[in-house]
């Protein structure tokens, strides 16, 4: 399950990372009152959407008046934002955030997921914040650093002073990051999360270190332990027919193909699906219907 940004900013504030003041709005007059709530005199307006690369799209803007705040909101709000992420269809944007600007120094690229080859946490740290870390990891590997974590000591303070030296911190910059660190490798432990990026993680012209953006992705599996964060779903972010397959316990994923399939078990719908791709052939979707249906059905 995925959540917005500014969810995501909320959560990890609870856990002690510094962010940027911000308040949602689903219409101009909120996005207003956010603004003056703030105070500015610089403001961002950031669309939210399940998607990244919004700001190539022209799904961030940076402001200096309240009067823009409100002609972006309107700009924004009902567009279909299109990004490398979304597809040629895009998505519709129905809430925008309103944040508090800043002045950036560096810009750098900081995640935690699962680590499928080591079967522990990882933490992914880049000086190359700000871009897509796919075209980083293509064109100058060297620039991206992998920590693993074992889950049976957790997070060290070594391993934050490395995460933080990676990024070619020093100083009150380097200790700021490593507290960052810290309560991101929390957030991610405490709350089953399969990812959290931050891209970027931001230091700013008076040496603060701020998560400027957040992207948040949970284990659906262990969502049964965490009420709040259920909550966070927006399910008009996600696809109608993946929502109608959950509703009747169906294991089912929208893919680009033309040739339909329904499977009794997750293992031999894998394998069914490479044969497709094997015979030149793309699949549609992949639809696992349980594994224990009868062979009556």
């Amino acid at each position: 399950m995925n959540i917005h940004e500014y969810q995501a900013k909320s959560l990890l504030k609870k856990y002690g990372a510094a962010v940027l003041g911000g308040g949602v709005a689903y219409t101009p007059a909120e996005a207003v009152d956010a603004a003056k709530a703030l105070g500015g005199p610089v403001w961002v307006v950031k669309a939210q959407i399940h998607a990244g690369g919004r700001g190539k799209g022209g799904g961030v803007k940076v402001v200096k008046s309240i009067q823009e705040v409100e002609d972006c909101a309107r700009n924004m709000l009902g567009m279909q934002l299109v990004t490398h992420q979304t597809g040629p269809e895009g998505k519709e944007v129905r809430r925008v955030y309103i944040e508090d600007g800043c002045a950036i120094d560096k810009e750098l690229y900081l995640s935690i997921l699962v680590d499928r080859a080591s079967g522990r946490p990882a933490i992914i740290a880049s000086t190359e914040g700000g871009m897509d870390i796919e075209e980083v990891a293509a064109k100058t590997p060297e620039k991206i650093h992998t920590i693993t974590i074992d889950p049976a000591t957790g997070l060290m303070p070594h391993h934050q002073r490395r995460v933080a030296f990676s990024l070619g911190l020093s100083g009150d910059a380097l200790k700021k990051t490593m507290k960052v660190v810290k309560a991101l490798y929390d957030a991610f432990i405490d709350l089953d999360a399969s990812l959290l990026e931050v891209n970027p993680l931001v230091v700013t012209k008076d040496n603060d270190v701020v998560v400027l953006d957040a992207k948040m992705s949970f284990d659906g599996n262990a969502l049964f332990r965490h009420a709040d964060v259920r909550e966070l779903r927006d399910e008009s972010e996600e696809d109608e027919m993946e929502l109608r397959a959950a509703k009747h316990e169906l294991n089912y994923i929208r893919l680009d193909g033309s040739i339909g399939c329904m499977v009794n078990g997750a293992g031999l719908a894998m394998a069914t699906m490479d044969i497709i791709k094997l015979k030149g052939g793309e699949p549609a979707n992949f639809l696992d219907v349980g594994g224990g249906a009868p062979k009556s059905v």
